[in-house]
């Protein structure tokens, strides 16, 4: 109903302020100056271009009869910055659906995207300016006098109020007692100081978004304090407020006003002008940039994504009566066709993952002998006991020829903070530049999280002969499992080591193979089902061997001392089957580990298979003298039991099991609540104490990677 059209419009308007501000919060002006020449040639051929389009078409308009009371240099710059703008939120999500995010192309794109961003307000800006607080009939001095409060109030907010967030953003990161309390008093004034930075742009004559827009740029971008601003605010303006302002612009976009061939047929001129000065201005540029023809035809269409910007541009032309109901309707549909187009071309002329991958593989070099075993991380909490169960698989003789690849995996939402990151991992370098295996070298972490995790692998890689490749990983949850298996595909990893979506931790203090018959003593958080999900589609469609790790207290009591060392009590458990057979080598390498005391426990069954004589005779060889060798018969209906009371009173720190190994007795009527972990992982896991971790193995035999170099079965 008309009398709702206020309301909306007002609550709208302060869902747009608020989203300006976390668009200027998460726009890093540090990092646009460090963009390649590259990115900056093709920024500024997408954005030339299309102003010598547009002013074409000004001119057909004028010739068409259009609003002649307009001046043509404020239908000229609006037009200009509306053809010439890149939505860089927007781009994001595409490169990261398209899996472009860490190529050439997609880096190349964020650069070029984050400096349009920039020069688009700036114009936008200039026009609001020469446009005047009433519309086109405001007089020179008018605009001049705005133009120069203008620059007076981003020189202030960039000079003074920047110095004042600087110390808000320094106290908030102390570790001071009344922090909490300190917290809330500085994020409430800075709320108040988007509204009141607002509220000055306006009493300018400038739109109020400029204000808010200003002020996110005042917000270091460094520390803690602008992640906490954004986790507040982000999902109330983003899920709430800001599609009001999308359905704002849809009330007042009527489609009915484009009327009779010559409308259409300028629906038409605009597409068609829009999409060849951004695409032929990028395309040329970056071919001269020695940059591939479908490289570079694929960043022309990725430049031409409009989003949330271009509505903006278009509905304060509308509000500055620059643009009329009619040509407002033919820009929005412009928009809507340019951003539809964008995934589809993209994916059709320019798919690169093949050709990264054959790229990966001629680079490496197969002359040596090498482990290689990526790993995956959800957070720093991960890094403690991957590294205890790397130094526990692998004996000193096999660490110099060791190469872990550790993955940070981080998940991309629609969220503001989820683009800040990709912007800051972009600025990191990806994929696998944050390589810890140079002395002295180190790059900026792109977040807390993230440097506690390159440190602590940074100390691991100097403690020992590992080499590790640290990187991070950013992707939506329903297609993470496609980045793993492709990196284990370049890498040549022998074997995937991925969490279990659930992390333990201890309540009581005790340390790792306490005994027990409960889980009191642990408290278990759940990172999410969609981990859980990925972890399944990894172990379907991965190339190499997987292992789950369960970790239920391994980080505790480190391999580093010999004191320390003794107490790790290790338990392979055999059943039969491939998966058992991998397991069992496993365990059989960590036996050459003197840190490590192995316990393997076979259970017998009816039937017998050669290959598993095979590998149980040449374990029982290799077994150390302080190692034990334990087979089991057990009645049909006690496997279970048994098999839960025997890992309950030896208390091991780490049970090695194979995921799909052959049930014996009761073990088949068991119903696994965690299919991911098989029968024997699924049920010890419900029954055993806090301390007893797993590592549950699924084994690839290497027909699938037949013809590559170095890969086959997993050897660990």
């Amino acid at each position: 109903p008309s009398w709702s059209t206020p309301i909306l419009e007002s609550v709208a308007s302060i869902g747009l302020l608020f989203f300006l501000f976390l668009v200027g919060l998460e726009l890093d002006l540090a990092s646009i100056r460090q963009s390649s020449r590259r990115a900056f040639c093709i920024a500024l051929a997408g954005i030339s271009l299309p102003f010598l389009f547009a002013a074409a078409v000004s001119f057909i308009l004028r010739r068409s009869g259009f609003d002649d009371e307009v001046p043509y240099g404020q239908l000229l710059l609006f037009l200009g910055v509306s053809l010439s703008i890149t939505a860089f939120p927007v781009l994001a999500r595409i490169l990261a659906e398209l899996k472009l995010l860490t190529t050439q192309v997609g880096q190349t794109a964020m650069a070029a995207a984050a400096f349009n961003d920039v020069v688009a307000w700036i114009l936008l800006a200039l026009a609001v300016a020469l446009a005047g607080p009433s519309g086109p009939s405001s007089g020179p001095l008018v605009s001049v006098w705005i133009l120069a409060s203008g620059l007076g109030f981003v020189a202030f907010m960039l000079v003074v109020v920047r110095r004042v967030m600087e110390w808000i953003a320094k106290k908030c990161s102390s570790p001071a007692p009344e922090r909490a309390f300190a917290d809330e008093a500085y994020i409430c004034l800075t709320l108040a100081g988007v509204m009141a930075s607002g509220f000055m742009t306006d009493l300018i004559g400038i739109h109020a978004i400029f204000g808010a827009f200003v002020f996110g740029l005042t917000i270091p971008k460094g520390g803690e304090f602008a992640g906490r601003v954004m986790k507040r605010i982000e999902d109330f303006v983003t899920g709430l407020l800001l599609p009001l302002y999308f359905a704002s612009s849809g009330l007042k976009t009527d489609v009915a006003k484009i009327q009779g061939a010559e409308a259409w047929g300028l629906l038409a001129v605009v597409i068609s002008t829009a999409c060849a000065g951004k695409i032929l201005g990028t395309f040329a540029v970056a071919m001269m940039c020695m940059m591939p023809a479908r490289e570079s035809l694929a960043l022309g269409v990725l430049m031409n994504t409009k989003g949330l910007v271009e509505l903006i541009v278009l509905n304060i032309g509308r509000e500055k009566k620059v643009l009329n109901d009619e040509m407002f309707a033919i820009l929005v549909l412009m928009a809507l066709f340019t951003t539809f187009m964008t995934t589809p071309t993209v994916m059709a002329i320019y798919k690169p993952s093949q050709t990264t991958r054959r790229r990966s593989h001629e680079l490496q070099d197969t002359s040596q002998p090498e482990l290689r075993i990526l790993a995956c991380i959800h957070s720093s909490r991960n890094v403690p006991s991957l590294i205890n169960l790397i130094d526990a698989t692998t004996s000193a003789a096999a660490k110099p020829t060791l190469h872990l690849f550790a993955i940070h995996l981080v998940e991309l939402t629609d969220r503001s903070s989820s683009i800040m990151m990709v912007q800051r991992a972009r600025r990191n370098g990806l994929p696998f530049i944050n390589c810890f295996t140079i002395p002295g070298t180190r790059r900026a972490a792109s977040s807390p999280n993230n440097y506690q995790i390159a440190a602590s692998f940074e100390s691991y890689c100097h403690a020992s002969r590992v080499t590790v490749h640290h990187s991070t990983a950013i992707s939506a949850l329903h297609s993470m499992h496609e980045d793993i298996c492709h990196v284990a595909e370049d890498k040549r990893a022998s074997v995937i080591i991925l969490p279990f979506h659930k992390q333990w931790t201890m309540s009581s203090g005790r340390g790792c193979g306490g005994e027990g018959d409960g889980n009191d003593d642990e408290g278990v958080e759940n990172v999410g089902n969609g981990w859980r999900v990925v972890n399944r589609r990894v172990l379907e469609t991965a190339t190499c061997s997987v292992a789950v790790f369960v970790d239920r207290g391994f980080s505790g009591g480190g391999l580093d001392s010999p004191e320390e060392a003794a107490a790790k009590k290790v338990c392979v458990l055999f059943f039969g089957g491939a998966d058992d057979r991998e397991a069992l080598k496993i365990g059989c390498g960590m036996a050459e580990n003197p840190a490590v005391s192995l316990t393997v426990i076979r259970f017998l069954g009816d039937s017998c298979d050669e290959s598993d004589e095979a590998v149980l005779s040449e374990a029982k060889v290799n077994l150390a003298a302080e190692d034990e060798y334990i087979e089991k018969k057990v009645a049909a209906k006690k496997v279970v039991e048994e098999l839960v009371s025997i890992v309950r009173g030896k208390g091991f720190q780490l049970v090695v099991v194979g995921r799909n190994g052959a049930k014996i007795g009761d073990m088949e009527e068991h119903q696994a609540d965690n299919p991911e972990l098989g029968t024997v992982g699924d049920i010890l896991l419900a029954s055993t104490a806090t301390g007893t971790s797993l590592l549950v193995i699924q084994h690839h035999d290497g027909k699938e990677m037949k013809g590559k170099e170095s890969v086959g079965e997993c050897s660990v």
